[in-house]
């Protein structure tokens, strides 16, 4: 009796060893289908975007990147202007909204009352769901005309008769133009990192600060030599997330940016970007080389965004191997 009871146990168990290894298989096979089906769908933008992009990269070649025409009369296209406008406000934008989120992210985590420190942080994530929309029109008829009237004039004042940096403060003070886009663009992607930079810095254990405080640390050393070491990885992704952020919004960069297809050395000055391109001229543009070269933008978009995202990826690997992770 005790031999079938066994017999009868060993059975039950390995149905449920069958049981659980097909249940596992089929969990395998639906994660790595989603997996691929991401993955096709990257490889079918990237192959519609090269397919419809053909005819202008045929005709104008590689020139297509450094080319400062886009001419729709005369069928002649170049992207440099949109490239230039697209790199030089998310660069400026970046260079804003890094120290005001960090700045953001250590209040909030080293200094904020316990009392404010959850509604305030909230605040911060409920403005990045502000659609982007909003953004440009706030700034289009809110900042710009006080950028126009109250800090333009003072800053081509100041820096207008330096040496080198004073052509980057010329133009006219209308208010619309590169610098009022790269200013819209810092206030959006401040909250993506500033989040991102607050749950990173509150992954540091509570043991490391404390004993570098009672070993005498002023916060600043603590943040510099406990909390940026350890989380160097988060901060780094934080930052690339806003890059990409920038590198791709449209809506907002279209109210402010002036739409000028040219590139002026003033930061005041109108310009233009490859999203703000799109969405003033795909709606009308006409089958031809016009057609194929918007597409060509929006190929040129898609690689520098993966550009972007290879070198974040490239940072994260070499800080985890330096650290021995």
């Amino acid at each position: 009796m005790s031999e079938l009871s066994a017999t009868a146990g060993i059975d039950l168990h390995a149905q449920r060893v069958r049981k659980f290894r097909i249940q596992d298989l089929f969990f395998h096979r639906t994660t790595q289908l989603f997996a691929l089906v991401v993955l096709a769908s990257l490889v079918g933008i990237l192959v519609s975007l090269s397919f419809e992009a053909w005819p202008s990269l045929k005709t104008f070649g590689p020139a297509f990147l450094w080319t400062n025409i886009w001419s729709v009369p005369d069928d002649e296209f170049g992207a440099l202007a949109a490239i230039y406008g697209t790199v030089t406000t998310s660069v400026i934008a970046l260079l804003i909204a890094v120290p005001v989120s960090f700045g953001i992210a250590l209040f909030l985590t080293e200094t904020c009352p316990v009392w404010l420190r959850r509604p305030l942080g909230t605040a911060i994530e409920l403005l990045a769901g502000i659609p982007s929309i909003v953004y440009g029109i706030w700034g289009l008829f809110i900042f710009a005309p006080l950028f126009a009237d109250y800090i333009q004039p003072p800053l081509q004042e100041l820096f207008g008769n330096v040496p080198v940096i004073g052509s980057w403060f010329s133009g006219p003070p209308i208010g619309i133009g590169i610098m009022t886009a790269s200013i819209v663009l810092a206030l959006m992607v401040i909250p993506f990192i500033a989040s991102v930079m607050r749950d990173v810095f509150e992954t540091v254990p509570d043991v490391l600060r404390e004993s570098a405080y009672a070993m005498g640390c002023t916060t600043w050393e603590v943040v510099r030599n406990i909390v940026l070491p350890y989380t160097r990885v988060g901060v780094i992704g934080g930052i690339m997330l806003g890059l990409g952020r920038a590198l791709g919004e449209t809506m907002a960069v279209t109210f402010v940016i002036g739409n000028a297809n040219r590139i002026n050395p003033g930061l005041f000055s109108p310009g233009t970007s490859i999203a703000s391109t799109l969405a003033n001229e795909f709606g009308e543009a006409s089958p031809g080389l016009h057609f194929s070269s918007l597409f060509a933008l929006g190929l040129v978009l898609f690689i520098l965004t993966f550009i972007v995202l290879a070198i974040s990826r490239w940072l994260i690997s070499r800080s985890m191997g330096s650290e021995g992770l």
